[in-house]
């Protein structure tokens, strides 16, 4: 079972696949803004910990954090990408990170996929005909499917 991650702090996407396209469970980690930083961190670890536990994940793909223009909110993001990596290395699993230029490039062969090309792949590769969840939990299936087929290749 792999996990994907797409970090963030307020919504943090999920979805674990297995095998070789097959989507297992996907969704999101929600945070209300205006909680303390350090209590958000804490239900992100805490909630992460227990997909871990209920889908025995062996390896977590994290969506690597690109250029952000609010660098306030890059600092955030970056905090909650740091527990987000601490959780799968605390429950002993490979933890590895992708670029979003890796992930379009490995489901749709072109580094400028836009949204709808991603979502429109997710769909295609898992047999899924409509994902319900938000872009977040769209794009940590994206970044499962990655590792899958980045694993095959190296």
């Amino acid at each position: 079972m792999i996990l994907g991650v797409d970090p963030g702090l307020a919504n943090v996407g999920w979805g674990v696949v297995k095998g070789e396209t097959e989507l297992v469970g996907y969704g999101q980690i929600k945070t209300k803004e205006g909680l303390d930083l350090g209590l958000r961190l804490v239900m992100i670890y805490d909630k992460l910990a227990d997909l871990i536990d209920k889908y025995k994940v062996e390896a977590m793909a994290i969506e690597g954090l690109y250029f952000a223009k609010n660098v306030k909110s890059a600092m955030k993001v970056a905090k909650a990408m740091g527990v987000i990596s601490l959780v799968g290395l605390k429950k002993g699993i490979k933890v590895v990170e992708y670029t979003p230029l890796q992930i379009k490039v490995a489901l749709t062969g072109y580094g400028r996929a836009d949204k709808d090309q991603i979502k429109y792949m997710v769909q295609k590769l898992t047999g899924v005909e409509e994902l319900k969840e938000s872009d977040h939990a769209v794009d940590a299936v994206a970044v499962a499917l990655t590792h899958l087929m980045t694993k095959k290749l190296g």
